[in-house]
């Protein structure tokens, strides 16, 4: 006791770039050890993180008021992230109530093909995500019925989500609607649609090299049995409203996108309106029920074990273990940055940069590493962004090429963090382990390639003296 009261009179520590470099790795060996080693799930092994860097800030001199106001500004940043988890839930129940995504699925066996199944769910996801500018709405609507064709047509889960995933993110980090791509062209301070045409450049050949890849891997699908397929689409017939009426509620996301109407008000008027969808077709269907469904989900209950188990999700209870692990991750995230660990390590990068292939490559690999410590996208897109931008304008260069990298190492790559937003998302969406569609969501690891490499051929527009780049 006498040790703490002593310290809470000692002004708070500040932590250099050797110790700050330590503690990350004493986090990431805990992580890394628990959860890819001991293939533990990682809500635990986050909590074990958080605990040991708080107690470790507390005893170099931190006050439990620090560290808690840590905890809280880390939570307050994932506010509207842990909102929409919950209403996407509701999204995914309403939206099998209504029929609306067994529809998706009985046309879509009807039109794709297996050899080409692979690059239509990627080529149709990305112009999803561009429709609608967000990638977890691609995943929670397109991405369910997609696995479930897939799994019809025999193959590969992992692989299925893997392709999902990345044109979900590839239509969402092209799109004048998304988020992340708005919020990467104001830490620039440059407009939208110039950071978008900055992103062409990288994006375009990542999504080419894409297609490519995808049909190469669909082409060695073994042929599946027309019979499935046909006793799919009769337990679809039978057991939901298949029907172009179940498909309003696509059109209404779509125009609400369209009228730049925020991510959560659009999820819960998108849930309402399935859920009045569903009951105009089936008006015997009890509020209870209604209301039932909303917290536990959706039970499908058309005597086939394949769709029971593909449509038998969704709903606020199933998001729950997700949002564990995201509240451990914020709150990490917040005592990294509130130690400064994160902006000591920064700082040192910063300052030790003299060329635009260095830069691009630091600006990328600290959106790499805020995605893996704090897994916040929104924050591997402001802290990385607000620190470079000085070193951008020394050097004499376009703050476009800044932006550019933000959005496709900071955005995209929050996809292939197993512990991060959008990677604890798509896991409890797609209910898929992480780990086995990570190996296959090519885009973010090629767009991240490509925009390392094009930062090398970085030119400044203007001349920069020696002395002012030192």
């Amino acid at each position: 006791m006498s040790l703490f009261k002593k310290s809470a009179k000692r002004p708070e520590p500040v932590f250099s770039f050797d110790e700050s470099l330590i503690v990350l790795i004493v986090i990431l060996c805990i992580l890394g050890y628990l959860i890819i080693v001991r293939q533990q799930q990682p809500q635990a092994p986050l909590f074990i993180a958080f605990t040991f860097l708080a107690i470790y800030g507390r005893l170099r001199g931190f006050k439990w008021n620090t560290v808690m106001e840590g905890m809280r500004s880390g939570l307050r940043a994932g506010v509207d992230p842990l909102i929409i988890f919950l209403s996407i839930g509701v999204l995914i129940a309403t939206w099998i109530f209504s029929g609306t995504i067994p529809t998706i699925m009985y046309f879509g066996f009807k039109i794709i093909s297996v050899k080409f199944f692979l690059p239509t769910v990627f080529i149709v996801c990305t112009l999803v995500g561009v429709a609608c500018g967000s990638s977890f709405t691609t995943v929670s609507t397109m991405g369910i019925a997609f696995i479930g064709i897939g799994a019809t047509l025999k193959i590969n889960p992992g692989l299925t989500a893997g392709v999902i995933v990345s044109g979900a993110f590839c239509g969402s980090n092209i799109s004048p609607l998304s988020g992340t791509t708005n919020l990467a062209a104001s830490v620039g301070k440059i407009s939208i649609y110039e950071h978008i045409k900055a992103l062409m450049i990288t994006d375009i050949p990542a999504w080419a090299i894409c297609v490519i890849l995808y049909t190469i891997l669909g082409l060695n699908s073994k042929n599946v049995s027309l019979a499935a397929v046909h006793q799919m689409m009769r337990g679809l017939a039978n057991g939901f409203w298949i029907s172009g009426w179940a498909m309003l509620p696509v059109v209404l996301l779509i125009i609400l996108a369209i009228l730049q109407v925020p991510a959560i008000p659009s999820l819960g008027l998108g849930s309402l309106f399935a859920a009045l969808l569903g009951w105009i077709h089936a008006p015997a269907t009890s509020i209870s029920t209604i209301t039932k469904t909303i917290m536990m989900g959706f039970v499908s209950h058309t005597g086939d074990k394949t769709i029971d188990t593909l449509l038998s999700k969704g709903g606020i209870a199933s998001m729950l273990t997700s949002l564990a692990l995201i509240i451990f991750a914020l709150a990490l995230g917040g005592l990294l940055i509130k130690f400064n660990i994160i902006g000591a390590i920064i700082d040192h990068l910063s300052k030790s940069i003299m060329t635009p292939g260095r830069l691009t490559t630091a600006v990328a690999v600290t959106c790499i590493g805020v995605n893996v410590l704090v897994g916040e996208h929104y924050l591997a897109i402001i802290l990385p962004g607000q620190s470079f931008l000085k070193s951008f304008d020394r050097l004499g260069l376009q703050r476009k090429f800044l932006t550019r990298i933000l959005n496709d190492a900071g955005a995209a790559v929050n996809a292939i963090i197993p512990w991060s937003v959008s990677g604890v998302f798509i896991s409890g969406a797609l209910q898929i382990d992480p780990l086995k569609f990570i190996p296959w969501t090519f885009f973010p690891f090629l767009v991240t390639i490509l925009a390392i490499i094009t930062g090398a051929f970085l030119k400044p527009q203007k001349p920069v003296a020696a002395a002012q780049v030192a």
